[in-house]
């Protein structure tokens, strides 16, 4: 089978493990991914974070507690995962191009139901009787397209079923088990994840705390999204529990926040998301660049901007029309808070509906974080924590990826300095 778009198959190399990756700490400064120890382990990280959001809801009355999958989880088995997701989303971009829709905006894509049916007949995958009965199973059987929401249910529901799901390989044209690569272990790892994540979910839900998913690199990130989606699903029926982070300085960050959201919509649970730029970015150029496949960041940093406000528009749409919708804009990034305040007001949505919120590191542009708290709106402090010499790290990066910053923390010297010769000459050094 041939690659339906130029670069297809250096593309998947991402989420392919290698010897670099995944079982120690090269190359990772910008934040912490942990080592794969053993179930045990997993369990500790899961408790440390049960401690988190017993203090975040000590401490206030709708707070959030962040957590990581790869602490949950074998790193490995995140990236296999991932590498299935993205092999089934593959092939239907190649079904998109045979019916000549190569290019097309995600959501806008959409398969004609028969022509699908008599290509997964031609390939051998299913006869037209056997995929009739898929989509039906799906309630797509009142539908004559199949879009990529619809294409990924059926990923879910075929692989629950003891006949493997079968695809052709691109380079030998065979066909092949998508899952040929998992495990007995692999498929316990997927168990044990989601029973943790839903240990956490339920306790958030008890003590009235949000729980945010954080994003890690690319090659992780498609499985992250899957499992945090799944748990989305469960959760945040009537509110909006469970958080999915995307990473603006992705190529594909308004993909996902667009599909993602659909799917919300269509199942009318609630979308809770936190925008971020990303952290990852010099390590995952230099792996792309010695494993062979495109670098999946935005060229400049003037593109990862123009992605994260479109992306912040598109929910702030959604905020508007549905009110089913909830977003964390985690910058310090004084144009990207400037924008949403402007936006917030176009479009009529008030700090007090508690909607939008904001987020800066502990320590960071308080210059930011005070004005907003002290004008009415929703604002955090992210507290890192861990070993002294993991954290120094992690804010290190902070510092260095943030373009501009010490030219603000320069600001935020000069302006703490007029406060105090104010409060001196006011005769008011404490208040």
């Amino acid at each position: 089978l041939s690659s339906s778009t130029p670069g297809t198959e250096k593309r998947e190399k991402r989420y392919q493990a290698h010897q670099g990756f995944g079982d120690h700490h090269g190359g990772i400064t910008g934040a912490h991914t942990y080592f794969y120890a053993d179930e045990a382990k997993c369990d500790q990280h899961m408790e440390t974070f049960l401690r988190c959001i017993d203090a975040s809801s000590g401490s206030s009355d709708d707070g959030f507690s962040a957590i990581k999958l790869t602490a949950l989880a074998r790193p490995q088995f995140l990236v296999r995962f991932s590498e299935v997701l993205v092999k089934w989303r593959r092939f239907f971009y190649h079904m998109a191009a045979e019916q000549g829709q190569a290019g097309q905006v995600v959501l806008e894509t959409k398969l004609e139901l028969e022509k699908l049916q008599e290509a997964l007949a031609n390939f051998g995958i299913a006869s037209k009787a056997e995929s009739q009965q898929w989509f039906t199973g799906n309630n797509l059987g009142t539908s004559s397209t199949v879009d990529l929401l619809d294409w990924n249910s059926l990923f879910d529901s075929r692989t629950k079923l003891s006949r493997p799901l079968l695809i052709p390989n691109r380079k030998t044209g065979q066909l092949e088990p998508l899952l040929s690569h998992f495990s007995e272990e692999e498929e316990l790892q997927m168990k044990r994840v989601l029973q943790r994540m839903d240990i956490l979910a339920k306790r958030a839900m008890e003590k009235g705390v949000r729980l945010m998913v954080d994003a890690e690199q690319s090659y992780f990130q498609p499985a992250i999204s899957h499992l945090t989606v799944e748990t989305q699903r469960r959760f945040n029926k009537s509110q909006p529990i469970i958080y999915n982070t995307y990473q603006c300085y992705l190529k594909e960050a308004y993909n996902n926040v667009t599909g993602d959201m659909e799917l919300s919509r269509r199942e009318g649970w609630h979308f809770g998301t936190k925008l971020v730029r990303g952290a990852y970015m010099e390590q995952e150029r230099e792996r792309a660049a010695q494993m062979g496949y495109e670098d999946p960041i935005n060229p400049t940093y003037e593109k990862t901007n123009e992605m994260y406000h479109r992306c912040l528009d598109y929910v702030l749409e959604e905020i508007k029309h549905s009110r089913k919708a909830s977003m964390m804009v985690a910058s310090h990034n004084e144009d990207t808070v400037k924008f949403t305040l402007h936006r917030m007001m176009e479009l009529g949505i008030h700090p007090s509906d508690k909607k939008v919120c904001f987020g800066q590191l502990l320590g960071m542009c308080d210059q930011i974080t005070f004005p907003l708290g002290q004008a009415g709106f929703p604002v955090y402090k992210y507290v890192p924590y861990g070993p002294v010499n993991e954290v120094l790290p992690y804010l290190s990066r902070r510092a260095q990826e943030n373009r501009g910053f010490m030219q603000r923390a320069n600001r935020e010297r000069d302006l703490l300095w007029k406060e105090v010769k104010r409060r001196l000459l006011t005769g008011n050094l404490f208040s």
